[in-house]
């Protein structure tokens, strides 16, 4: 399917609350603020946000679970939203969901936490949970609170002696989310995270999709999490993956972006994703460091916007995307520390915009006619 430029003009552009900012002086008004001046017109809410963002205005540390209270925190950031003329396209990200031992408190509180996150995408006005599937290591906790050292290995950030990767728990429990969320019209965004256990690439969720087989469950796409799976690697000097030649990985990276233009239905895709990475010299050690794998934590600190030092092929990946007959949300989800990683002072107001202006220029260079 070509891609016209007349197309692409009314792709709706988003921006995720989490990913901009270099520390607590960047609240989140502030981030909106930026957003929204840089032509953005919705954003992907952070849970995280969304606690910080109460104890800003209260004075008090809410905790993950206690909505009586992040609800009203939630209505406020609704309201920061509404008066900027932004939209919150999307609650993310729901972790350490699936898996759980059948019977088990765990689960019971895993379920009990997807009735709490829906109430606060009633308030927030959103129809779309964004559902995360990495393994060994991510910073939340299972209540979706920042977390240092918890063991984490599975189908999401929960310790192996507690959660299955069986792919049939890992189904019936997506389909019995996707059953809850589908009473209130919403829908369940599924994502690859290029370091997972279980499912690293587009193909791997995209089969767990197919199979959870319910019409609110699609994808959440992602140009860093499809690229830094398939062909680049962190570790390597070359920043490929090299256990095979150059031109077989190009050749097998092709192949797999043009399955995922032919295979997948667009109103499967919810949204994508967009961001680069940097190459990292010297290359990052292959092994874990506090509790993230190499991937892990080139997704944590490399990953630039577009045009701005970064080298995987995620025009390639918006391309097979696009030619799906998607037209949905591009949503920019950066984490910019630098080459080195090591952090990256910015004022938020430019920033934001040399990302509408990367946005913009990402989007014409996909256009194929």
């Amino acid at each position: 399917m070509a891609i016209s430029r007349a197309s692409l003009q009314n792709i709706p552009l988003s921006y995720a609350s989490c990913s901009i900012g270099c520390g607590p002086q960047d609240t989140l008004p502030r981030r909106l603020d930026a957003i929204s001046a840089a032509g953005f017109t919705a954003i992907e809410l952070s849970f995280p946000d969304i606690l910080d963002y109460g104890l800003q205005i209260t004075g008090e540390n809410i905790g993950p679970i206690d909505y009586p209270k992040i609800i009203p925190v939630a209505e406020e950031i609704r309201k920061l939203c509404d008066s900027r003329g932004l939209s919150i396209m999307m609650l993310q990200p729901f972790s350490n969901f699936e898996g759980w031992v059948k019977g088990s408190m765990d689960r019971e509180e895993a379920f009990a936490r997807a009735l709490g996150w829906m109430e606060i995408m009633n308030v927030v006005g959103t129809d779309l949970l964004q559902v995360c599937n990495p393994s060994l290591g991510n910073h939340f906790d299972k209540n979706n609170r920042l977390a240092d050292s918890i063991p984490q290995v599975g189908a999401t950030d929960t310790p192996e002696t507690v959660i299955s990767c069986e792919r049939e728990k890992i189904i019936t429990d997506l389909r019995a989310l996707s059953e809850l969320l589908a009473k209130r019209n919403y829908r369940l965004a599924y994502e690859n995270w290029c370091w997972s256990t279980h499912a690293p690439s587009w193909k791997a969720v995209w089969d767990i999709v197919k199979a959870v087989d319910h019409p609110n469950c699609g994808l959440c796409l992602d140009t860093f999490q499809t690229a830094g799976s398939e062909w680049g690697d962190p570790t390597t000097k070359s920043g490929l993956i090299e256990d095979v030649s150059q031109s077989e990985l190009q050749k097998r990276f092709d192949a797999s972006m043009n399955e995922l233009a032919t295979t997948v239905p667009a109103d499967k895709i919810y949204l994508l994703q967009i961001s680069d990475a940097y190459k990292v010299s010297p290359p990052l050690e292959d092994k874990v460091i506090n509790e993230l794998r190499p991937r892990g934590r080139w997704s944590h600190d490399y990953r630039p916007m577009p045009y701005d030092g970064g080298y995987l092929p995620i025009e390639d990946v918006a391309r097979a995307v696009l030619r799906t007959g998607f037209r949905g949300w591009f949503s920019m989800e950066i984490f910019d520390g630098g080459p080195n990683g090591d952090g990256k002072k910015y004022e938020m107001g430019p920033f934001a915009k040399k990302a509408m202006e990367s946005m913009q220029k990402f989007l014409t260079s996909c256009a194929t006619e």
